[in-house]
């Protein structure tokens, strides 16, 4: 359909036909005229444009005109040599930050930058002097001295994907570096790098001409269009177009690069200037562990899940962005735990760090943070925690259409963790995809798994999101708002498949959300966090009813319901939550709290559970509310 829309542009038809013509000139020109392009004529030495000989004769006599034909294969073939030099060091290099880590990265890409600087040209000449005259040096020089474009563009592109949700949810599932790179992250970048390569390969032909018009170029008895052109200098007044003929064809060939590539970038919406288009499995920064190391810790039987003091730090420059605060809980096997908040309170910092997906520079610490026995924080086994990770933890993720590859069918990104996993054949792991597509209630399981992302609606990417949890055997589904977006109809269906999928796996549930109803439920339990700290926890049921932190009260009193006045404004949460980077003295909420006293302003109140095991951070903890606390806005 966009090709169609390419040719049918005068831009593109004129590119287009100009660059088939071309090609067709390499292919079979050297094949039809070599003969006449090598026959020596001393009768006609040095002649002029004739009807025997349209642009003239050289100093041997053979045809000008016929030896230009024939030099469009070298040309053609050298620049497209240098083109794909450059385009795939450039993607080496441009990829540097995914495939080696962000630290080595960050040199690397330090390295690029400061090669961009440098004019393009001067690169070429130092490259060309290095490699030595000829075809082959050349065309590794003007091939080096293109990759840093390359690669600066690379790894703008890539950045820009990198944190999506399909990235996260392959390097959840164990998948290699390389294998995000090639299946992941080059299909979705493919269209700016091909256009950029298509326009680059023009320049490249006019930077060949250049060198071997210098004498750096194709060596005699070898000849492309710069060294015919250098050939015919000395006789360029008498004989002009010795000289310019090879130049035309130089001139012609490069606007069929360039006008091929304007149209192809028109016609995917991408800006592009002059030659570049505008547009992880990496490391855990995890903290030393305190104590001896050991790779396991103990917890109560029947816990899937233990966290002890989690913190997770985002450096910054002036104040370090403390996300994530002394979090401390438990999931018990097949419990659904809720956890609710603002937003920027730190939950789904909270489950990517569980989920072992966040990255350099942000550190992640905790004193343990056990699933299934295993301390991952204490780990020295990546390749066993990925497994373990892979197989036995699920991730819903918040956006689906972000969760999934666009450029990949959903049934081969299912198959994926059992391939890689499960040790499962192709046709074995898509035959799993397809019953787990199934499992989450999806019709026409097998014809659904043929299809791209886009082919399925909200709900049913939400399903197929889900069922590519259920790939494994998962003891713990982490769910990250996984009723956004959906409407009411599409939400609760949602809500019931989960429901569904722990009654019959046993799995258990963190659920984060921002709707205090759906928790209520959903869940068996709930944890209220306010700036990164777990300020109440509590039995879902006992939400509306029993809670005592003033944060809890006011979610709760914010959730309009059937018997909310509406005649009146609707309550809401006066002021604003505070910045994670300037965390006050004392209680984070004690700017916003009612109840607030000087003690409240300074001693930060600690988690404590009560008789029943309820735990709240508050000095003021069950203190009656004054009846004029909730602000009102209209």
């Amino acid at each position: 359909m966009r090709a169609a829309r390419v040719l049918l542009r005068p831009v593109g038809l004129v590119g287009f036909g100009l660059l088939v013509l071309v090609l067709l000139v390499a292919v079979f020109g050297p094949v039809l005229w070599d003969g006449r392009a090598t026959v020596v004529d001393t009768g006609n030495l040095l002649a002029g444009p004739s009807a025997g000989h349209w642009i003239g004769t050289d100093n041997l006599g053979r045809d000008l005109f016929f030896r230009v034909l024939v030099a469009t294969r070298l040309s053609i073939a050298l620049a497209l040599a240098a083109t794909a030099i450059s385009m795939m060091l450039g993607i080496v290099l441009g990829a540097a930050p995914l495939l080696v880590g962000r630290r080595a990265g960050r040199l690397v890409t330090g390295a690029v930058n400061v090669l961009v600087a440098f004019p393009g040209l001067l690169l070429v000449l130092f490259f060309a002097v290095i490699f030595g005259v000829g075809a082959r040096g050349a065309a590794l020089a003007v091939g080096l001295a293109g990759a840093p474009a390359f690669a600066r563009l690379c790894h703008t592109l890539i950045a820009g994907i990198s944190e999506r949700d399909y990235i996260a949810a392959a390097r959840i599932a164990g998948v290699s570096r390389l294998r995000i790179l090639l299946r992941h992250a080059l299909p979705n970048i493919a269209q700016p790098l091909i256009v950029n390569a298509t326009m680059a390969a023009g320049g490249a032909l006019l930077t060949f001409a250049g060198l071997s018009f210098l004498g750096l170029g194709v060596q005699a008895p070898s000849y492309d269009w710069g060294k015919l052109m250098q050939d015919g200098l000395n006789g360029i007044y008498v004989h002009p177009l010795a000289a310019l003929g090879p130049g035309i064809a130089v001139i012609l060939a490069g606007l069929a690069f360039n006008l091929t590539g304007e149209a192809f970038a028109a016609a995917f919406g991408i800006d592009v200037i002059p030659g570049v288009v505008r547009p992880r499995q990496v490391r855990n920064t995890a903290g030393k562990i305190r104590g001896s190391g050991a790779t396991t810790a103990s917890a109560d039987a029947g816990t899937v899940l233990s966290v002890e003091d989690l913190r997770v730090t985002i450096p910054a420059a002036r104040n370090p962005i403390r996300a994530v605060r002394g979090v401390t809980f438990a999931i018990r096997d097949g419990e659904a735990v809720g956890v609710v908040g603002e937003s920027g309170s730190g939950k789904s910092m909270t489950a990517l760090a569980l989920a072992q997906l966040i990255e350099e520079p942000t550190r992640v610490e905790a004193n343990h943070l056990v699933f299934g026995g295993e301390d991952l924080m204490a780990s020295d086994d990546p390749e066993s925690r990925r497994k373990r990770l892979g197989t036995s933890l699920a991730v819903v993720f918040q956006d689906p259409m972000t969760s999934f590859n666009p450029v990949h069918r959903v049934g081969p990104q299912l198959a994926e963790v059992s391939r890689f996993h499960q040790g499962l054949s192709r046709r074995a792991a898509f035959a799993r995809a397809v019953d787990r597509l199934s499992a989450v209630k999806l019709r026409e399981p097998e014809r659904r798994a043929r299809q791209y992302p886009f082919e399925f609606s909200g709900g049913m990417r939400q399903r197929a999101m889900i069922g590519m949890g259920l790939m494994g055997t998962p003891r713990l589904i982490i769910a990250d708002e996984p009723t956004t977006a959906l409407d009411v109809t599409v939400q609760r269906q949602v809500l019931e498949l989960l429901t569904e999928v722990r009654r019959d796996t046993g799995a258990a549930l963190l659920l984060i959300s921002h709707d205090v109803s759906v928790v209520t439920d959903v869940c068996d339990r709930v944890l209220v966090m306010y700036a990164g700290r777990i300020v109440e926890e509590l039995p879902a049921q006992d939400l509306r009813t029993l809670a005592r932190h003033p944060y809890t009260r006011a979610l709760v009193a914010a959730v309009p319901d059937m018997e909310t006045d509406l005649t009146k404004p609707l309550a809401v949460i006066p002021g604003l939550p505070i910045d994670p980077s300037r965390v006050p003295p004392g209680c984070a909420f004690a700017a916003r709290c009612p109840l607030a006293d000087d003690h409240c302003r300074t001693a930060e109140p600690r988690l404590q559970a009560d008789a029943a095991g309820n735990r709240v951070a508050c000095h003021k903890a069950g203190q009656a509310l004054p009846t004029d606390t909730a602000e009102v806005t209209a």
